[in-house]
């Protein structure tokens, strides 16, 4: 008898078994696959150090991770300064304008767009600070008519790369959040609470309006030295001997008693539990729970969702072109989000040698997505062919729920008592890992309101 069964062993179930685990209950953790992290991980790939998809780990100074390092973490991984997100132009790479002042002198798109994006940004943001729900609001609805292609591209660029959608699926909210505009829920008073809805309106009022002349959009943003191996190594390594790792045991069925969560099923066997967590794809649940509601099933079968495509090369060589720390977009033609992640910290790339690697959505066939990929690499990069030693091929759902207009992020807690969500599907603040780590807090909050955990 468990205390806590966790489904999943990606960085949201792990991080849920610390902290549950250094609270004293007795857990177990069920990882269907070999490995564990999900998609917090890193593997050798010939010489090369690759992650599961490039990243940028958010709101680090006072977010969600930060408390979960602090408090439940025997030691914390060094983390290097993101850098900057840059555009690739055809005459180089320029800084992505986070603010007006970038705005101004970003000869990319044409002077008058820039004139009339800067003025939706400022009118979108005010709407914000002032309480005006923009979730529902999507980016093409609040842009000027008779921009350019140019700048429609542009911005559906940068609406994938932050929900996995077009501009025309993506909320504005999204995108200020993404562009650190929005930050008041990565602040902190005591233990998982959020400062009150009252004083983040009044922070919010006082310093939102003020980030559109100094905003940066690589605020509070790092990488873990050493790649995402080292982050859930950190995990791993703090994981109390109450906490108990089963890898290779996929969970087929989620037991209830009563209409409250009583244990798993594996094909093996039955593991009995107070508390159940599910870290696994929220859209899984209704083939894994009999008696789960009837209006809840249909409101998971609205989790809207992203798939990607990502190439890792490793370059012989070190490329002018990929002289940088952070990360750029190309936005014409078959768009990429691309990370030169060798440049953070020595062992990813052997001496010498370099590794990106290119992310790019599916929205076909992930055979003609590729083909279309290599020819933007190609166009984009045309001395890069003779310098590819190593190739490698991801395709991967970064976040198990897109933050899109119409798509459904279910709550930490379910239908069912005692069953709990944690995930990437479970919580619509920030993006990957810290938005993993919104939800652990929340799961910790609302088992301290359920009186399962002691209060603070």
């Amino acid at each position: 008898m468990y205390d806590v069964i966790v489904v999943g062993g990606g960085i949201s179930g792990l991080l849920s078994a610390l902290a549950l685990g250094k609270h004293g209950k007795k857990v177990l953790v069920l990882e269907r696959s070999d490995y564990l992290g999900g998609n917090c991980n890193s593997y050798r790939v010939d010489d090369f150090w690759v992650d599961t998809g490039p990243h940028a780990i958010t709101h680090l100074q006072k977010g969600p991770l930060r408390v979960l390092m602090d408090k439940y973490f025997d030691y914390t991984p060094v983390f290097v300064d993101y850098g900057s997100y840059y555009v690739r132009t055809a005459n180089g790479i320029r800084l992505v304008p986070s603010n007006l002042r970038e705005f101004a002198t970003f000869d990319v798109l044409p002077r008058m767009d820039r004139l009339m994006l800067s003025q939706a940004v400022t009118k979108a943001l005010t709407l914000v600070t002032f309480g005006t729900d923009m979730s529902k609001e999507s980016v093409y609805s609040c842009l000027p008519h008779h921009l350019s292609d140019d700048t429609y591209s542009f911005v559906d660029t940068i609406s994938y790369f932050l929900s996995g959608k077009s501009m025309r699926e993506t909320s504005v909210y999204r995108i200020l959040y993404g562009s650190s505009f929005v930050r008041n829920s990565a602040i902190y008073d005591g233990e998982y609470q959020t400062i009150t809805d009252q004083l983040v309106g009044q922070i919010t009022s006082i310093t939102g309006l003020g980030r559109l002349v100094t905003n940066k959009t690589s605020y509070a943003q790092a990488y873990p030295s050493g790649g995402l191996k080292t982050l859930l190594g950190s995990v791993l390594h703090s994981l109390p001997d109450n906490v108990e790792v089963r890898t290779d045991t996929q969970v087929r069925s989620i037991l209830t008693d009563d209409g409250k969560a009583s244990g798993v099923s594996t094909d093996d066997e039955s593991y009995d539990a107070e508390i159940v967590v599910h870290s696994g794809f929220a859209k899984d649940l209704p083939g894994m729970i009999n008696d789960l509601p009837a209006d809840y099933r249909a409101l998971l079968g609205r989790i809207d969702q992203a798939k990607s495509l990502c190439i890792w090369l490793g370059l012989s060589q070190q490329m002018k072109e990929f002289d940088y720390t952070g990360s750029e977009v190309w936005f014409k033609e078959k768009a990429y989000w691309a990370m030169p992640i060798s440049n953070y910290s020595q062992g990813i790339a052997p001496k010498g040698k370099q590794l990106v690697g290119f992310m790019f959505v599916v929205e076909d066939s992930v055979k003609s997505e590729r083909d279309r990929a290599w020819e933007t690499i190609h166009h984009v990069f045309p001395e890069i062919e003779k310098r590819i030693e190593m190739v490698h091929y991801q395709v991967t759902t970064p976040e198990k729920a897109a933050v899109s207009i119409d798509g459904y992020i279910p709550d930490v807690r379910t239908p069912v008592s005692n069953l709990y969500l944690v995930g990437t599907d479970a919580a619509a603040e920030s993006m990957g890992i810290t938005r993993a780590a919104y939800s652990v807090i929340d799961l910790l909050k609302c088992m301290r309101e359920d009186r399962h955990l002691e209060p603070a």
